[in-house]
């Protein structure tokens, strides 16, 4: 069979294929892997066509967006990990049709419109929290785990357990079967 086409792919390939890509990263660009900050310059890209002297001026806009607002490697990596989804749910023909998964309907209702709000609410939380401890996931978890970085490994022991606490506390009994 062939491997693209599997599902689930292997954690080993893709554990060793995000390694290859950290190195890519640092080696090439001098950079660690990681998308947060992509944000913050969509952000600046849109703030600048609008007013580009407030973007010019605003201290936490100068700190991350490098000299110019724009497009760059980091922005074509989160676009590149959508298509990359897509493509890779097509092949394997895997794709999920359940938009509120049982366990969400059990214990909130089987609102699409909740469960989205819920999903964007999340992912926003996890955004600002990114942005507060100055990196993302893969930042830290990828970059920062494989540099040893203390400050890495304390957020990822923090960031599941807490993400085992909260599942425990949201789904009560129920979540315990699934986690």
């Amino acid at each position: 069979m062939n491997v693209v086409k599997r599902y689930p792919w292997s954690p080993y390939v893709i554990g060793a294929g995000l390694g290859v890509l950290s190195w890519i990263t640092f080696g090439l660009m001098g950079k660690a892997l990681g998308v947060s900050t992509t944000f913050v310059r969509v952000a600046g890209l849109i703030e600048s066509l609008f007013a580009r002297a407030h973007v010019e001026a605003n201290g936490y806009y100068a700190k991350y967006l490098v000299k110019e607002p724009g497009i760059d490697w980091q922005m074509m990596l989160v676009v590149g990990l959508f298509f990359g989804a897509l493509v890779s749910s097509v092949l394997s023909r895997s794709r999920i049709k359940e938009t509120v998964p049982e366990l969400w309907a059990s214990r909130f209702g089987a609102s699409k419109r909740g469960r989205y709000l819920g999903a964007f609410v999340g992912g926003a939380l996890v955004l600002i929290g990114a942005r507060l401890a100055g990196g993302c996931t893969s930042g830290h978890g990828l970059s920062g785990g494989m540099q040893y970085a203390v400050s890495s490994w304390l957020f990822f022991i923090t960031m599941f357990a807490t993400g085992v606490g909260a599942a425990h506390l949201i789904y009560g009994k129920e979540g315990r079967n699934h986690v």
